[in-house]
């Protein structure tokens, strides 16, 4: 294994709150009700489309295009003051520098967020490529971003392990034909895992390097 490839949320940091502000936001601006909280941070991870039918069962293609506008533009606003990276995760990401790993994170947030969050933390030179929302045609769990680092790392699949919190990631990972190591701190309990057969299943970062580390 030389490369290590990680979703972002509830995988290396927690932007939940920033997240329902901005779905509340363009839930209203389209004219829908109230959504709960945890509700919403159900569907993180997912796909502006896969969040707006969860949440209300709607596909039309111009309220999806409405819906991502909206929530892009709260985005905007919240979500940098109410992202955190999670304890260790600036410690295990230079850890794997430090033994020669590549790293990327593949995620449905989008490139520039990414960039902002990983400055604000100070960790922008421990990541080697970014994969965001508007990188690809088709999100996760479509592989085209994994298959994207990959071809640009020149790495070979069976050297590749993608981290992340939910089942569309061990999809993902799994239509990509790569390794899969879960996180347990996202909203998917250890039994959904262990019935996908991912590689490992972790309780956070720290134990996910440490087990990289040691295959």
């Amino acid at each position: 294994m030389n490369t290590v490839i990680f979703d972002f949320d509830y995988t290396l940091g927690d932007s939940s709150q920033g997240i329902v502000l901005s779905v509340l936001y363009a839930l209203s601006r389209l004219g829908y009700g109230a959504c709960s909280g945890e509700r919403i941070k159900r569907t993180i991870g997912f796909s502006m489309k896969d969040t707006l039918r969860a949440l209300t069962g709607d596909e039309d293609p111009e309220k999806v295009r409405l819906f991502s506008r909206y929530f892009r533009e709260k985005a905007d606003e919240v979500m940098l003051d109410n992202t955190v990276l999670y304890e260790g995760v600036r410690e295990a990401l230079a850890g794997l520098k430090q033994k020669g790993f590549k790293t990327a994170i593949v995620t449905t947030k989008y490139h520039y967020r990414i960039d902002q969050i990983l400055k604000k933390f100070g960790a922008e030179e421990l990541v080697d490529a970014i994969v965001g929302a508007e990188d690809v045609k088709i999100e996760k769990p479509d592989p085209e971003g994994l298959l994207r680092v990959i071809r640009d790392f020149g790495a070979r699949k069976e050297d590749v392990i993608y981290v992340g919190d939910s089942l569309v990631d061990a999809k993902t990972a799994e239509n990509a034909g790569v390794s899969f190591i879960a996180v347990l701190s996202g909203k998917t309990e250890e039994a959904e895992f262990r019935e996908r057969g991912c590689l490992q299943v972790c309780g956070d970062i720290a134990e996910v390097c440490r087990r990289i580390l040691a295959l």
